[in-house]
């Protein structure tokens, strides 16, 4: 089955994980049923708030949550999100990236999904039974970067690959 989309995805604020009057949790929850209704074989996931220098994905067996905000309230670091890992996606990314250019495309092998990943995905996809792999942004670089790494990855959506970004054009908690 091919994906014939790519999403964008404003996560907003990680509250919506316990508040439920958060608009776009509503949006989230209601994915499956009005947005993309189909089942993808993996999704890949590009958030904001992993940035690196070079373009790196999270090779792992099982995702862990990754907590990284602070000045939340507790209930928000009890929250779990632990979809299984996907080491051959993580493999194929490499592989579409360095076949069109990118030099260098590193493997972590033990980062699980921050909050720009597992917020969204808690309620698009709240059984978390389908693989995930995380990949990374380069904000050093240029729109034209990152629109031909887009380029690079299209062909996984033929292999049933859902691919989002996730983030906002106006969120930055560094500056």
């Amino acid at each position: 089955m091919a994906v014939t989309e790519t999403f964008f995805l404003s996560h907003g604020s990680p509250l919506m994980a316990i508040d439920e009057s958060i608009p776009a949790r509503h949006f989230f929850q209601s994915w499956r049923h009005d947005t993309y209704k189909d089942r993808p074989k993996a999704i890949l996931i590009i958030s904001g708030h992993w940035d690196t220098r070079e373009p790196a994905v999270n090779v792992v067996d099982l995702n862990d949550t990754i907590h990284d905000f602070y000045g939340f309230p507790d209930a928000m670091y009890k929250l779990k999100y632990t979809p299984p890992g996907a080491p051959e996606l993580a493999k194929r990314v490499k592989q579409v990236l360095t076949a069109s250019g990118f030099k260098r495309v590193d493997e972590d092998k033990k980062r699980g999904l921050d909050h720009g990943a597992w917020v969204p995905l808690m309620f698009m996809y709240p059984e978390a039974d389908i693989p995930v792999c995380q990949l990374s942004i380069q904000s050093d670089k240029d729109g034209t970067y990152h629109y031909n790494m887009g380029r690079a990855l299209a062909p996984l959506k033929e292999e049933g690959i859902l691919i989002i970004g996730s983030g906002s054009t106006t969120h930055n908690l560094s500056h």
